[in-house]
């Protein structure tokens, strides 16, 4: 099409100067020789010389004005040699234009794919944004989820406190008449206590020791390597509500939860049944007021009378400068203690068996076993007596034995305290008066057949002081 254009311009340029050419060729035409007739017979007379210069002077005029149309001429052929010129520029530069156009084309081309590879790439990338979001909230809200119960693992184990000891002892025994002896001894303790929730408060504890001695938790170095026994110490559980925190309600086998001393209560022994608790804390010199019954059972019977502890205490705590001291009375009264002298071989750990005609045979108790005091049965039944010794007793017509008194006891305790210099280091001072108010009249004798020494009072009373310096 370029192409065209450029002919039909060129064609155009002609047909202009064409024009004048033609018409100046028409106007400056000299005119037409006409043969001369001849002459007739008169002469015409010759030309003139002003007819001569007239005209050589139009030859002149017409020579300048071929001049001038060829000094025209060359302008328009020089006008057109630049419109060529101009036009084959501006083919070329609409070559250029056109190379340029398609360059830019292709460039528009490869980046309008370019851009659609990115808004593929983009749509790629917000679809793995998006599922990183996903994934990443996926991950907050497991990891929140996680924080959570850490958080209330870390709430429940912290109301619980892990308590617990290992010990290891040797013993040296040594005695005028008697063989000495010497044995090692381990004690292992484990126990988990704490907060059940705001209103349950309750522990458990494992504990190595016989299982027929409940006032040791001592397993002696012996028997060929043997596995020591480990066995339950404590467990409970103790209603306190919030709402009313002076209650305290108490069961299962749990330690200690009145004052007591070790005239009333061995320390390794941790007692079963049921204790219920009234306290009120003030300020000023009476800080505290408790009192509180138990219910101790020791001896459950599917064919007789069951076995149990009714007691009930009192206490009171004061301070006054440096001093504080703790008063309590306590009354423990034991139903049918007679079970204790009737006990089954388990239950002493018996590692002999018998009669009083076959015997002693071997079984695998592992102690205490029975006690051999005086003229108790050496098999079982027999005497409950870890330690070996029991109160006085008698052995009724059909050859059952009994305890000679019963057990009523009244215990008052004033623990006193006295603050120091040294926190660590206070005085302690525990002051003890103990009387079983269902004790025979006269005490037995140790000679044969036990005799009533009826010289003697009851001897139902005892008395107890202990001094220390340092945290109990």
């Amino acid at each position: 099409m370029r192409q065209g254009l450029r002919w039909l311009g060129i064609f155009s340029i002609a047909i202009a100067l064409g024009g004048p050419l033609l018409a100046q060729t028409t106007a400056t035409a000299p005119p037409k020789k006409r043969r001369a007739k001849p002459a007739a017979a008169s002469s015409t007379p010759a030309a003139s010389q002003e007819d001569v210069q007239s005209l050589r002077d139009l030859v002149l005029a017409q020579q300048k004005q071929l001049e001038t149309q060829n000094q025209q001429v060359q302008q328009l052929q020089d006008q057109l040699h630049q419109v060529l010129d101009a036009v084959q520029q501006s083919n070329a530069n609409a070559q250029k234009l056109q190379s340029g156009a398609e360059h830019a084309q292709a460039t528009a081309a490869q980046a309008q794919q370019s851009a659609a590879d990115a808004q593929h790439a983009a749509a790629e990338a917000t679809s793995a944004a998006a599922s990183a979001t996903s994934v990443t909230n996926s991950l907050q809200s497991q990891d929140k989820a996680e924080q959570n119960k850490l958080a209330a693992l870390q709430s429940v184990l912290g109301r619980f406190r892990v308590t617990g000891d290992i010990r290891v002892r040797g013993e040296n025994y040594t005695q005028a008449g008697t063989q000495d002896r010497n044995r090692a001894r381990v004690r292992v303790r484990l126990g988990l206590d704490g907060q059940l929730n705001e209103d349950f408060v309750g522990g458990i504890a494992l504990a190595t020791g016989s299982l027929g001695d409940p006032t040791t938790t001592n397993e002696t170095l012996t028997n060929a390597f043997d596995r020591k026994t480990i066995g339950l110490d404590r467990g409970y559980i103790t209603y306190n509500p919030v709402a009313h925190s002076w209650l305290s309600l108490t069961g299962g086998k749990f330690p200690y939860l009145w004052q007591r001393t070790s005239v009333t209560g061995d320390p390794d022994l941790n007692p079963e049944g049921f204790d219920q608790k009234i306290s009120f804390n003030h300020k000023g010199f009476v800080q505290n007021f408790t009192v509180q019954a138990l219910e101790l059972l020791y001896n459950e019977s599917s064919t007789g009378q069951d076995s149990y502890v009714l007691g009930a205490q009192a206490q009171t705590k004061v301070k006054a400068g440096p001093w504080t001291a703790t008063a309590s009375v306590l009354n423990e009264h034991w139903n049918h203690p007679d079970a204790l002298l009737q006990a089954t071989a388990f239950a002493v750990g018996a590692a002999t068996t018998g009669s009083t005609t076959v015997g002693p045979l071997p079984v695998p108790g592992e102690g205490p076993g029975c006690s051999t005091n005086g003229s108790l049965p050496k098999f079982a039944p027999c005497a409950f007596a870890p330690n070996g010794m029991t109160n006085a007793t008698f052995v009724d017509a059909a050859g059952k034995v009994h305890f000679y008194s019963g057990f009523d006891l009244l215990d008052f305790i004033v623990n006193n305290q006295i603050q120091t210099g040294a926190s660590k280091f206070p005085i302690n001072l525990v002051a003890e008066y103990e009387q079983n108010l269902d004790a025979a009249a006269h005490p037995l004798s140790a000679a044969a057949n036990n005799p009533v020494l009826t010289n003697l009072g009851s001897q139902n009373k005892a008395y107890s002081g202990d001094f220390s310096v340092g945290r109990t």
